[in-house]
């Protein structure tokens, strides 16, 4: 029978995989603020227009002294919920120099996805998942010359309903 700080022990996450989640926000902090410098961004939407032909909305949510809240996606419809997808919600931490996914789909908080007593694990390996996603997508749009050359204020701003959707 297991001793209860075995049990403990192995309820907590690897540190590899702590430590490369870690890595990720700050390779997202540093993709995110070459591509498109959000800290110097006001509130507002923003369209960037790549050579792949769709074009990737940045909706700046919110500023704060010490964050940015974020939200990337293209100008493609749900059509169960009529918002944006793909879409990923994006909080950037600028004193810490990290970036964080906070949700992918409007409604999918991780109580959502996890349920309401997720294990540590679950927890890791579903921030590992989403900010490994935003990694990849930040590597694609760059590589089909998004960046802030490309990057200006959207002729049409967002609709109230997309506005006021909250970051978890």
């Amino acid at each position: 029978m297991p001793t209860p700080a075995a049990h403990r022990r192995s309820a907590l996450p690897r540190l590899g995989r702590f430590a490369w989640l870690m890595g990720l926000y700050g390779e997202n902090f540093q993709r995110l603020t070459r591509m498109f410098q959000p800290q110097a961004l006001s509130e507002g939407r923003y369209v960037s227009r790549g050579t792949d032909g769709l074009d990737l909305v940045v909706d700046v949510l919110a500023l704060h002294p010490y964050t940015v809240e974020l939200r990337l996606s293209y100008r493609m419809r749900d059509a169960a919920t009529g918002q944006p997808d793909p879409s990923a919600y994006v909080r950037l931490y600028r004193d810490a120099r990290q970036s964080e996914v906070t949700h992918c789909y409007v409604g999918r908080h991780w109580q959502d996805v996890l349920g309401l007593r997720p294990s540590v694990q679950a927890v890791v390996s579903h921030r590992l998942r989403m900010n490994s996603f935003l990694n990849k997508w930040l590597e694609y749009l760059e590589g089909q010359g998004h960046g802030p050359h490309s990057l200006a204020p959207a002729d049409d701003p967002a609709p109230a309903d997309e506005k006021n959707v909250a970051c978890a």
